[in-house]
């Protein structure tokens, strides 16, 4: 006859009991609701006569009957146990007759519930930890689980049975859903592939940028092939005992065979698949001995056993070299930013169940959002919905939806914060030198819209408008882009005769694009087509901590002077082109102040109605109320 097994959570069942007889028995003691009061005044009352009984126990309790205003009161005092009762109410000033005139002098008895309060305090605690003893010592010695099941994998299990993610809910990566059907294309039909000798890959790395859609591709795979799914994260392999990630990994294995054919997503694997060695644990470190387990299982894996195994990460060149070897993980798919078409096919995706205005245009938004990831329009999608349901709309309109772009690019609006009239007219002055150098500069991207309401850190913002995505930058792109940083600085100089803090974004980007200009791209004349410095990083920091110089002091002050010069001539055109259009300057300030924030019609009507003046020389315009120290 086999014994039932304990179950899992016994001890809790255990406590739960005695937490029950323990409020039973508070529920059930006896409690006369008895005022303790010291014993000169149960002497007092005794003197008095208002004693009608009067019972003492053996550790010293007393419990006396009080006749007062015709109703009787119980009260409760305490003597010293080694000390008669009688003997301290006498040195208290009792006479033996007051005494004797107490109606009964009874010893008082301790009842059952207090025996078995006293019972229950010393035999409870030593019980509850020899069972706790033994269910440890059951837990430990059980062959299917490990102590408390540190070891057992905690992968999240996908079936049939719940609602699947298909490659129609995947956008804007043609190329990677295309190199992953040939996955799905194995799991459904892997006859097809075997009858020719080929062998599918063993493993799959997924990589890209943080929120590209790398988890979502990975259900989609499983979604597609109708297999099970596992699911886990990296960084759920490790924890503070030793040996429990290399022993998680090993059922992990273990129940993707029973489940074959299935996937198995590693999310975020350089938690676990950093390079070895490079820990402070060295050879012996937790991590490692994971990582060493996983390519253990990986590479023992047969042809026919029909498990696949999918990992995503953004940082790929801190993998270990084992894990991407083939026979590992032979293949990787690059699920990068979307371009323009690729996001106006995930906007369509995210906005299909949700009711749109007549006057929404997809493309227009597409372009409005270069450089957004998947997850960033998903956000935007649902900001535009929260946006519609706060003015209490029945669709989301396309105003919805450009709001929602600027809440994700820069922030809520502020529009309760308070600044001076001073303060305005600098910010506005600031915001349209930057507008008017990027409208004379061809190179420059259209401007979109320039705004002085406060949006996150924010004083205002000049928003551009891309007409193609990038990947190539050119010499004169990057200089006219200095230009255009460093006009907000050259419009504060130019009409107040002084400078603000306004523009430190602006000089911290101006500069670091004319260091990466000379350092990284060779775009300096002086110093010809060539990099400089190494650029050094920590394996588990995984990122830049030090560069290391290899090139000598006149070097280095030929990249400074470089630098500066670079700088001074980006400053010095964008002081050319404002001090020509003052006018139009000053219209485009006024215009902000007034409105505080002009659309790309407006500011090219502006621009427009001053170019046909035909006006070259610096107009010093004051506000009305304004001083100038120019």
């Amino acid at each position: 006859m086999v014994k039932p097994a304990w179950p899992k959570n016994a001890f809790v069942y255990l406590l739960i009991l005695v937490a029950s007889i323990a409020l039973f028995y508070s529920f059930l003691s006896p409690s006369d609701g008895s005022r303790e009061i010291p014993l000169s005044q149960v002497a007092s009352l005794i003197k008095q006569g208002k004693v009608e009984s009067l019972a003492v126990s053996n550790d010293g309790a007393i419990r006396l009957t009080v006749r007062e205003g015709g109703r009787q009161v119980t009260y409760s005092s305490r003597k010293e146990p080694t000390v008669g009762l009688g003997e301290t109410l006498l040195s208290l000033g009792v006479t033996p007759e007051q005494l004797g005139a107490v109606g009964e002098l009874v010893a008082l008895r301790p009842s059952m519930w207090e025996n078995w309060g006293v019972i229950l305090v010393q035999i409870v605690p030593l019980l509850l930890i020899g069972i706790f003893l033994v269910f440890m010592l059951r837990q430990a010695q059980s062959g299917n689980n490990q102590a408390l099941s540190f070891g057992k994998s905690r992968a999240r299990m996908v079936t049939g049975d719940r609602p699947r993610n298909t490659f129609d809910d995947v956008a804007g990566a043609d190329e990677a859903k295309q190199e992953l059907q040939e996955i799905v294309e194995f799991l459904k039909d892997p006859e097809k592939f075997m009858m020719l000798g080929a062998r599918i890959p063993k493993g799959v790395l997924l990589v890209g940028p943080p929120g590209t859609g790398k988890t979502l591709m990975a259900r989609a795979v499983a979604g597609e092939a109708g297999v099970p799914f596992f699911s886990i994260s990296g960084s759920e392999f490790v924890e503070m005992f030793v040996g429990v990630g290399a022993s998680r990994v090993r059922d992990l294995f273990d129940q993707a065979k029973r489940n074959s054919p299935c996937i198995v997503f590693v999310d975020e694997i350089d938690a676990v698949g950093r390079q070895r060695g490079a820990g402070l644990g060295g050879s012996h470190d937790e991590r490692e001995q994971t990582l060493n387990q996983i390519l253990v299982e990986m590479d023992g894996f047969d042809t026919d056993t029909k498990v696949i195994v999918l990992a995503a990460t953004n940082r790929p060149d801190i993998l270990d070299p084992a894990l991407l070897r083939p026979g590992r993980f032979d293949r990787r798919v690059v699920i990068d930013r979307p371009d323009r078409l690729g996001r106006e096919a995930i906007l369509r995706v995210h906005t299909r169940n949700k009711p749109l205005a007549p006057d929404v245009d997809l493309s227009i938004l597409a372009k409005q959002t270069p450089g957004f990831t998947g997850a960033d329009i998903e956000n935007l999608v649902n900001e535009a919905a929260i946006l519609a349901a706060r003015r209490n709309a029945r669709a989301i309109s396309m105003a919805d939806l450009q709001e929602a772009v600027e809440r994700v690019i820069a922030g809520p609006e502020r529009r309760s914060r308070l600044i001076s009239d001073r303060e305005k007219r600098i910010i506005a002055y600031h915001e349209a030198g930057h507008a008017l150098v990027q409208m004379k500069i061809p190179e420059c991207d259209p401007v979109h819209k320039v705004s002085i309401v406060a949006r996150g850190m924010a004083g205002g913002y000049t928003m551009t408008l891309p007409e193609d995505d990038r990947t190539l930058y050119s010499k004169t792109k990057f200089e006219a882009e200095m230009a255009a940083l460093l006009g907000g600085r050259a419009a504060e100089e130019i009409v107040f005769g002084d400078v603000t803090t306004g523009a430190s974004d602006d000089l911290r980007r101006c500069t670091r694009i004319a260091r990466a200009m000379v350092t990284e791209y060779g775009m300096s004349e002086v110093l010809g087509p060539r990099t400089f410095g190494q650029k050094e990083e920590l394996i588990f920091l995984g990122r830049e901590i030090a560069e290391q110089r290899d090139y000598g002091e006149e070097i280095a002050v030929l990249i400074d002077r470089e630098i500066k010069a670079l700088t001074d001539r980006a400053y010095s055109r964008a002081k050319e082109i404002l001090t020509t259009y003052r006018r139009c300057l000053d219209a485009i300030a006024n215009a902000l102040i007034e409105k505080e924030t002009l659309e790309s019609n407006e500011l090219e009507a502006l621009v427009k109605a001053f170019e046909a003046e035909g006006q070259k020389e610096p107009v010093l315009a004051e506000a009305p109320g304004e001083g100038s120290s120019s």
